[in-house]
């Protein structure tokens, strides 16, 4: 599950592991975000065009490079818009070079007498800059840019008619209604992609759940085809058991019924290792230390720091050491319990030793019903091809699980 970057409306959908959340509903909303804003952009920009050719101050020398640097910006901004391409990029720069003319804006036309009440040009793009940082920035900095300019523009005319009282009901209205309109915007904006986002995040928990019970499906589906070539096996061993009265019918039932076991043994697999998937040398070492501890008896396992094995021989590798390690903590009562995972290359060998310092057992008085050496171990082992060794005395038993690359096209 990757953890979802923060947009432009500062929405954080809740990380989700291994789901991609998506943007299927959350693009198209920017797409037509953008294509609206940049015809309500069109309209405003044509007012404050109008408005500045037509305006006294075009005929001096700085306001016409003002015009041209402001209304080119602009006038990117609105391309962008309508083509869905850098709209971010050129809109955060009408955003800075807005608020930057408003700021020259007294300084280029000085003081004016209190009865000029016309409205200039840049006061038609006031909501045009904020709408720009809404398309650009993330929710914060629209946030300030929605109230920023709104104020800058009321400072800065008063400043223009010197602070006189007869104007600053004017000024008032004219901050009022854009700090409003550009409020309007900034939610609009925000509850779209906001619902954008919310859509596209519970469309993918809604696919991640349908995976997950379509794999589970799949899994029971395997396990119940699994289970009836066991039954099948296992029934046949038995019924091969029952009529064995020959010593050749006695070995051909003690073959079927080691061929179930092996079978039994091959057919555990990780499901989201899979048979071969590769797996570091150090994953086994640390699964056997998880059962250590799950076990009651902590270990430290030694490994190497390179190598991989395909996924099939170390879910087996695994499994055997498991085993191994809890007939030691039953058995022997955990005494000098270690186990160490080794490889050496070319072919690549590698070799998982458990070892304590029990009191030994004697292979051939362990009965036969009992499982956790012959089929746990030693079977498992032989399914991918490996081998397992026992070795057991008064001083303590140590089983060697062993497999070579050179042996796997024997498989």
């Amino acid at each position: 599950m990757r953890a979802a970057r923060e947009t432009a409306d500062g929405v954080q959908p809740e990380p989700l592991s291994a789901i991609d959340l998506g943007t299927f509903t959350r693009s198209r909303v920017e797409r037509s975000v953008a294509i609206v804003i940049g015809f309500g952009c069109t309209m405003l920009g044509a007012q404050g065009l109008v408005a500045a050719l037509g305006g006294a101050e075009s005929r001096d020398v700085w306001h016409p490079a003002l015009e041209l640097v402001v209304f080119a910006s602009l006038a990117l901004m609105i391309v962008a818009c309508f083509v869905g391409r850098f709209t971010r990029l050129f809109g955060s720069i009408f955003a800075v070079v807005g608020v930057v003319a408003i700021a020259l804006w007294p300084i280029l036309t000085g003081a004016l007498p209190p009865t000029q009440l016309d409205e200039p040009w840049p006061f038609f793009l006031i909501n045009v800059i904020t709408v720009a940082a809404v398309l650009a920035f993330p929710l914060g900095w629209q946030i300030a840019w929605t109230i920023f300019v709104p104020l800058e523009w009321m400072t800065v005319r008063l400043i223009e008619f010197d602070f006189a009282p007869q104007v600053l009901p004017l000024v008032l209205l004219d901050t009022s209604f854009a700090l409003v309109f550009g409020s309007i915007l900034l939610t609009l904006g925000w509850v779209f992609r906001r619902a954008a986002s919310t859509v596209d995040h519970r469309r993918a928990v809604a696919d991640a759940a349908y995976a997950e019970a379509i794999a589970a499906d799949a899994a029971e589906q395997e396990r119940l085809a699994v289970g009836a070539l066991m039954h099948d096996s296992v029934l046949s061993a038995l019924i091969a058991a029952a009529r064995a009265y020959s010593r050749r019918e006695r070995e051909l039932a003690v073959n079927m019924a080691s061929e179930a076991l092996t079978r039994l043994a091959n057919t555990e697999q990780d499901a989201e290792v899979g048979p071969d998937a590769p797996v570091a040398l150090n994953v086994i070492a640390q699964q056997l230390e998880r059962a250590a501890v799950h076990l009651g008896s902590p270990i430290a396992v030694t490994s190497p720091d390179a190598g991989t094995v395909p996924g099939g021989v170390a879910r087996a590798l695994a499994l055997a050491g498991v085993q191994a390690i809890s007939n030691a903590i039953e058995h022997a009562a955990a005494a000098g319990l270690a186990a160490s995972v080794t490889a050496t290359y070319a072919p690549l060998r590698v070799t998982v030793t458990v070892r304590d310092a029990g009191g030994g057992f004697v292979a051939e008085e362990v009965p036969e019903d009992r499982l956790g050496i012959s089929a746990s171990i030693v079977a498992r082992m032989a399914a991918v091809g490996g081998r397992a060794q026992v070795d057991s005395g008064a001083d303590g038993t140590v089983v060697t699980l062993t497999w070579n690359e050179s042996e796997r096209e024997e498989l």
